[in-house]
């Protein structure tokens, strides 16, 4: 796990080189086939070299969510068991994860009429309005969501009119799924910021500069039923190409508000690990951070038992 540039993908297949594991994408974008660059994705032939499962795995214009990937990646897991390998699950997308060693609450459906009143709302006051809301009702759930994550506050905020609890409440109510299973959860903890929003801004520059645009341009032309709102142009960066290309921003604001969204994504990222339990922080920005990884997936590799999810066993 880690923040959005941080060498995830990297050490993951550094790791499957050298140990019995096999790799399943955590990544809430790469998911959808055809988001390659704004994904980044690692290219072809890492991906034929060291296969991801669960990448590439929907088109754009189905919806994914959280609870379909939790049933994709048991079912994933399970074969991977099968075959006496290990799960390694890598990506930045910590809600996945804590839905799958959580569960899934049983939320409430949206409620149409609810959210056009809190986008007529946000259109009013604005979405740090609405967020300053979202703090009185929910303080817990406010805490990690940034001002402008308009998805994620009228979420919050439709939970909380619909049930009268805070959605944070309903989470907790998650039923533990892997409490018992051995797991190993290291967390790529960049020691400097500057330098990750460094790495950030010089990716997206090199995202535009390898073919963003156009990337979505064929989207746009491959599926027709593709629209700006759905999960998968919603995604750092989609966001912000699909607005560009509806004539809202220019190339400048392009650039500027895509770093700008990318570096709020890896602080919630980071929001998100600090409080997670039994975490092994690694520091990209060491000399040693490689070899520790390597020592503590090793130690773990030697007291597995890939056969399944029983007591001792990854």
């Amino acid at each position: 796990m880690g923040p959005t540039a941080s060498g995830k993908t990297a050490l993951a297949c550094h790791l499957a080189q050298h140990f019995p594991v096999e790799l399943i994408n955590v990544d809430s974008a790469s998911v959808y086939r055809g988001l390659d660059i704004g994904a980044a994705k690692p290219d072809w032939a890492t991906r034929q070299r060291f296969p991801h499962h669960l990448m590439d795995w929907v088109d754009p214009d189905d919806p994914y969510s959280a609870a379909r990937f939790v049933a994709d990646a048991e079912a994933v897991m399970q074969g991977i068991r099968a075959r006496g390998k290990i799960p390694l699950l890598v990506g930045g997308t910590p809600l996945y994860f804590r839905a799958l060693e959580e569960g899934l609450s049983s939320l409430p459906q949206a409620d149409a009429e609810l959210r056009q009143r809190l986008e007529a709302a946000a259109e009013r006051d604005g979405w740090p309005a609405l967020h300053a809301r979202l703090v009185q009702v929910d303080p817990d759930t406010a805490a990690r969501l940034a001002p402008l994550d308009r998805q994620r506050i009228q979420r919050a905020l439709e939970v909380w009119h619909l049930t009268g609890r805070p959605l944070s409440a309903w989470h907790r109510e998650g039923k533990v799924r892997m409490a018992q299973a051995r797991t190993l959860t290291l967390g790529l903890m960049p020691g400097s910021r500057a330098a990750l929003h460094e790495r950030i801004a010089a990716r997206f520059a090199q995202m535009l500069a390898d073919g963003l645009v156009e990337e979505v341009l064929t989207l746009r032309r491959t599926y027709p039923r593709l629209r700006g709102e759905l999960p998968s142009m919603r995604a750092v960066g989609y966001r912000q190409v699909w607005q560009y290309l509806d004539g809202l921003i220019d190339a400048n604001a392009l650039r500027d508000q895509g770093t700008a969204a990318t570096r709020q994504l890896a602080r919630r990222q980071l929001t998100w690990l600090r409080g997670w339990p039994r975490l092994v922080m690694l520091d990209p920005d060491r000399d040693d951070w490689r070899d520790s990884a390597w020592r503590d997936v090793e130690d773990f590799c030697a007291g597995a038992d890939a056969s399944g999810f029983d007591a001792g066993s990854p």
